[in-house]
Formats: structure tokens, sequence, C-alpha cells
């Protein structure tokens, strides 16, 4: 049971708001065993929240599915993978794609994540109706991922797919000719050849793309200076 302690008759919306400033999961998470008390507060924390970021920590399908589902606010979720490892499979997909929130998301970032493959993010982005931001670089992904993107995520505005090396033109095409409210796109690292660049410009003239300036340049070299 909870002591007697000044923090323990906090009423219950202001100790959540206070573990709502709580950066560390691990420290929610002992939180989360003091008492039942805490436990909902925290439980109430995580829903008031509206970016979660598990980059840097190691977490696994089942508790950062866990997290996500308490968010019931969240608009902004990262789990890039980072040196010490997020690592999130298809199966992690899968049980965040039923979370409340994912239909409210406006950014996500699986950014390195190598454990992923085209059927767990068709499965999340399946219900992204709202998202503006998608970071899917240096994963395996492949044109099945870009066409489930084109197909739901109308409202996006940047992707990055940075050295995503099995996306190809066609996929590309389709992703540019159905979200036209795509304003950046980062193809640095791919295999798609320059006549496709081209094209995705033919379609969305404002588009901006990463590498276009370097591959324009690389056509087009600058004349050389004679010497007088």
């Amino acid at each position: 049971m909870c002591g007697e302690a000044a923090i323990d008759r906090l009423p219950l919306d202001l100790l959540a708001y206070i573990l709502s400033l709580v950066t560390s999961f691990t420290d929610l998470a002992q939180a989360s065993g003091v008492c039942k008390k805490w436990r909902k507060a925290v439980n109430e924390s995580m829903a008031r929240r509206e970016t979660l970021s598990f980059a840097g920590w190691k977490m696994d399908d089942d508790s950062t599915s866990r997290l996500v589902h308490l968010a019931y606010n969240l608009k902004e979720l990262d789990i890039s993978r980072s040196r010490w490892g997020c690592h999130i499979t298809d199966n992690g997909l899968y049980q965040i794609a039923s979370a409340r929130c994912v239909a409210n998301l406006s950014s996500i970032s699986l950014w390195g994540m190598t454990a992923i493959t085209d059927s767990g993010v068709v499965q999340l982005v399946s219900r992204t109706s709202s998202l503006q931001h998608l970071n899917i670089g240096g994963t395996f992904i492949t044109d099945e991922s870009l066409l489930a993107i084109a197909e739901r995520c109308h409202h996006l505005k940047t992707i990055s797919m940075w050295c995503c090396r099995h996306v190809t033109e066609r996929g590309l095409l389709v992703l540019v000719n159905k979200c036209r409210k795509l304003e950046s796109i980062n193809l640095w690292g791919t295999r798609v050849p320059v006549d496709c660049f081209i094209a995705l410009l033919t379609i969305s003239p404002a588009l901006q793309i990463k590498p276009i300036q370097l591959l324009l340049n690389a056509q087009n070299p600058p004349p050389l200076l004679h010497a007088v």
C-alpha cells in the first residue's frame, strides 16, 4: 500500500501530469509498480502524451506496443533504431496497428528497423489515414509498402526512403501520383534511374527530391574554364 507521504496525497490528475514529464521508460515502469494509484497515474500520463520516441531505448515488440496502446492522444511516434537497439519486428507493427491512436498519427519514424518487412508496414499504414510525415529509411521495404502508403496516406507531405534499395520506379510513380500533397521525398542511396526523377517532377513539379540537384549537376557539368 502507499504510504502517507505528501506526494501520496496529490490528486490523481496532478500526479499524472508530473509523471507525464518523465522521459525515462524505466522510471515509469518503476513508478507503475509503487501501488494501484501510481499505476493508474502512469497510465493517465501516457494518455496525455502527443509524442513518443523509443530511439535509444532497449524496447521489444510487446513493451513498445503496450505503451503505444496507452497513448490515446499520440500524434508523433518514433521507433527508430539506435546503437543500443529498439528492436521492432513485424509482430510489433501488427500490435501497434491496432492501437486507438494510430488513426490520428501525423508522424511515424521507422528508420533503421531492419527486422520489419512489407507485411508489417502495410498493416500499420492501413490505419494511418492522418499521416503527414513518414521515415522508413534504412529498411528493406519494397514497392508493396509504397503502394499501400499511396492508397491510405493521402495527406502525406514528406517521406524518407534513405537507402531503401528495393523500391523501384513503379512504386515511386504510384506514390507521387496518388499522394498529391507530397512536398518532399528523400531518395538518397536508392537505385532508381535518373529518368525516374524526371518522371516524378513531371507529375509534381514542386516536389523536392533530395538528390535531384546532384543528379542534374552530374548530367550537366559546368563548362571548363580555359586559361587565357
